[in-house]
């Protein structure tokens, strides 16, 4: 008797709550990572948890999110207490390589009768306009540092460049040799026979309970029956909705007591792009975090005497330059106040998402973590000629030899070009050394590992730019035990953490300004249109053009 959990994984998950009212609105009823992983370590321990059944589908995880997730299922499984998964199919018609490997976290595996396993491996593409601007007559003008910054290819090249090809490979490369060993460990396979039989995928359902792939076949309807007769469960609930309640015995109610006042152990969040200024928010593109909102979040916390440790969560493909050495900033003045500050890498911490993280007492990331891309781009689309085809004409009366330089009508001249160079060699230097720096690393080292290339977590650790493999709750234990904190005794709180009331008070301080109410922005309409061609963010061609590390 006692509660059976439901993961519901086919709708995504939230690496944060939406700060907007409208992303509020459309995501209502998504969980966050967090609440899912949190579940799961409270049902391990709560004796009126009988077990957790998990519908699996989709691509909707990041590599990441799913290696968190299998942690989270293996600490709950070690309290004895069942755990399931099941599917209609594993890929139909496309991808279920990821969700497969996230269902190995589970000790059984249900696959409908006429599902397939379509474990068909890893690709990593890419998509290249070029020919397509040149017939529309817009001319990509692109400097980058170095080889691997391949940002900007979509518009400067027609095919993948060498390093490119050789970056993707090894990404590609790296993330199947991680999804083949946790298959080969979980199904007690030779990690030759799991590649012999993706080699051999899509598979039948039958062919994937003889290979050991699967434990039984059947529709959803005769996987509760099943968990009904074993478990005996009085009520089912959803994974989110179990956290989000509140304390219900006696022992919860003392642990959630105001007093006396535990030790808190703060999270300050870099989600999304990084921006100078406040945190915005987009209904279709998502949040993104602005130096001045993360920088007041930092100050809070480093003037909070309650707060003991600080847990950086960072899942950001980066962004400005500037905004990211000022966050950078805060975060060693926050060190140097003797608290333990450990970043914890979500699915994607690259460029100046690593920029961010690397001033961190210690780095934790997952195995399938994009990291790295220590690098700098910038440039233009000029559209003047694309425009003439269609009869809309500009023009413009300057001061100053430069006003125009990014004007999207006019080519860089080679005074202007030169500049350019200049800036990035410039910004590339400083990301270098400052790497190198936090890292403890020689600055010749670092380089070699710079030169904007992305690595997955794995990798990254292998070459020194990551200390730790795991995820927000290793991150989490390892500030507790750089404070000399209990895990059990502690508060975990989110900073800022603003209520309605708080954004209706009007500010006091250019802090209280800088963490109130996100602005929205239409940013997203674009982005979201970009993403949905597999192009990069909107934002590389923004115009005028600001320095980014992207």
């Amino acid at each position: 008797m006692g509660t059976l959990l439901e993961l519901d994984l086919t709708r995504g998950v939230l690496e944060t709550p939406p700060a907007s009212p409208v992303a509020a609105f459309r995501a209502r009823h998504l969980p966050t990572l967090r609440e899912l992983v949190g579940a799961l370590r409270k049902g391990a321990r709560d004796d009126g948890v009988v077990g957790v059944v998990a519908h699996i589908g989709g691509n909707r995880l990041s590599l990441a999110q799913v290696q968190e997730l299998r942690e989270a299922v293996a600490d709950f499984r070690t309290s004895g207490k069942a755990a399931v998964a099941w599917t209609e199919s594993f890929g139909e018609t496309g991808q279920g390589t990821v969700p497969y490997y996230l269902a190995t976290a589970f000790d059984e595996i249900w696959l409908q009768p006429s599902g397939d396993l379509a474990i068909t491996g890893v690709s990593v593409q890419a998509v290249f306009i070029r020919g397509a601007l040149d017939k529309a007559g817009v001319i990509p003008q692109f400097g980058k540092r170095r080889e691997y910054k391949t940002a900007a290819d979509t518009f400067t090249e027609r095919e993948m460049t060498a390093p490119a090809r050789e970056m993707a490979s090894r990404l590609a490369e790296s993330a199947y040799e991680q999804i083949v060993e946790g298959i080969a460990v979980r199904r007690r396979l030779d990690s030759a026979r799991v590649r012999e039989l993706v080699d051999s995928a899509p598979l039948p359902a039958q062919v994937g309970v003889d290979a050991g792939l699967v434990d039984r076949l059947g529709y959803r309807s005769d996987v509760y029956d099943e968990l009904e007769k074993e478990l005996q469960y009085d009520d089912r609930l959803l994974a989110e909705r179990y956290i989000r309640r509140g304390p219900r015995t006696l022992d919860e109610v003392r642990k959630n007591l105001p007093w006396p006042q535990k030790p808190l152990v703060a999270v300050v969040r870099v989600t999304g792009g990084i921006s100078v200024g406040r945190n915005s928010n987009s209904p279709m593109g998502g949040p993104g975090s602005g130096s001045d909102t993360v920088g007041a979040a930092l100050r809070a916390v480093a003037d909070n005497e309650r707060v003991k440790a600080v847990v950086l969560r960072v899942d950001s493909p980066g962004g400005s330059y500037v905004a990211s050495d000022a966050i950078r900033n805060e975060v060693l003045r926050l060190r140097s106040t003797g608290r333990p500050v450990i970043a914890s890498m979500g699915g994607v911490a690259a460029s100046g998402g690593y920029f961010v993280a690397m001033p961190a007492d210690v780095i934790v990331a997952q195995p399938g973590t994009i990291t790295g891309s220590i690098g700098v781009l910038t440039g233009k689309g000029v559209v003047r000629d694309a425009l003439g085809r269609i009869g809309i004409s500009r023009e413009a009366v300057s001061e100053g030899a430069n006003a125009q330089m990014y004007s999207a009508q006019e080519e860089f001249t080679d005074e202007q070009w030169a500049r350019l160079e200049e800036t990035l060699d410039r910004i590339y230097k400083d990301f270098v050394a400052k790497a190198a720096q936090d890292r403890g690393l020689p600055e010749d080292q670092l380089e070699s590992l710079a030169r904007g290339r992305v690595w997955t977590g794995a990798d990254a650790h292998s070459h020194k730019l990551v200390d730790e493999l795991g995820g927000f709750q290793h991150a989490l234990t390892l500030a507790c035990n750089r404070a000399g904190l209990d895990r059990d005794e502690i508060a975990v709180t989110a900073v800022p953490h603003r209520n309605l009331l708080s954004q209706l008070k009007a500010p006091t301080t250019t802090d209280d300004l800088a963490v109130s109410a996100a602005p929205l922005t239409l940013d997203g309409l674009t982005t979201g249109l970009y993403s949905a061609l597999g192009l990069p963010p909107a934002g590389v061609l923004r115009m005028p053009f600001n320095w980014e590390i992207s």
